[in-house]
């Protein structure tokens, strides 16, 4: 056959019917692995096919929580500049103001709570050791590096961050007060930073300046806790809440020269 005759436009060709445009409709198409019902043919025969409601509530519980396990949902409390982080580091070495929630409060951080716990576990399993060195250099016993340093600090010191906060969450909550589990980690976490700076001042073999760094750290940490527990608990049980918060931060100070500096 010619290739002119192939080539003819059909389209003016008298009696040619034009080619079928179909149009997507806005219409409801279910999913192929969820339950359909039947079509309704009551009164309400109008709303077409319809889904089991309590699929789409279990979807969103397992997608709810999926994000507690999912690592984009904590990206925002490690949304900080070093401005931030050096602005509440300054403000856990000056505990009298007690306004630490009112500064974390639009932007609570989990950043300083993992990068201090982590600092202070590497500097009292180095420095611990380097004050063993020179407490034993002036003896003719020899001197090994402990390894269980660093077992001992990583348990102390995560363990403290993590479940005296939570324990303290729990026990708030009992007491009918709304509190914030993301802001007592914040807290807790630079609470630790005094330690880190009285850690290398542990180095000096003087047991007597030893004590009193040590008591000064404890009293600055442990009274940055309770003076702002102070300010966002207002109950009747609000001295036991600070005996205990300032006791237990000042075992912790005393636990570690007994450990790591003795």
């Amino acid at each position: 056959m010619d290739d002119s005759y192939t080539n003819f436009p059909t389209s003016h060709l008298v009696g040619s019917v034009p080619a079928v445009v179909t149009e997507e409709k806005n219409s409801y198409k279910p999913q192929a692995n969820s339950p359909i019902l039947a079509p309704n043919n009551g009164p309400n025969a109008g709303r077409g096919y319809q889904t089991l409601g309590g699929e789409g509530d279990g979807q969103q519980s397992t997608n709810k929580w999926n994000g507690v396990f999912s690592v984009s949902s904590y990206t925002e409390y490690f949304n900080v500049d070093t401005d931030l982080v050096l602005n509440r580091l300054m403000s856990s070495l000056n505990p009298t103001t007690g306004d630490f929630f009112s500064k974390i409060d639009a932007n609570p951080d989990l950043y300083g709570l993992i990068w201090i716990s982590t600092t202070l576990v590497f500097v009292l399993s180095s420095i611990g050791n380097c004050a063993t060195y020179l407490m034993q250099s002036d003896s003719n016993s020899s001197w090994n590096f402990d390894v269980n340093y660093v077992n001992v600090a990583a348990c102390s010191v995560y363990g403290y961050a993590l479940l005296v906060p939570l324990g303290f969450y729990f026990l708030i909550r009992y007491m009918g007060i709304s509190a914030s589990l993301i802001r007592f980690w914040c807290l807790w976490g630079y609470s630790l930073f005094v330690l880190v700076l009285s850690s290398f001042l542990l180095i000096i073999p003087v047991e007597f300046l030893r004590w009193t760094i040590t008591i000064a750290a404890a009293t600055t940490s442990a009274s940055f806790v309770a003076l702002n527990l102070r300010t966002y608990v207002q109950s009747d049980d609000l001295m036991i809440i600070l005996v205990a918060s300032f006791a237990l931060q000042a075992a912790l100070t005393i636990f570690i020269k007994m450990w790591f500096f003795s």
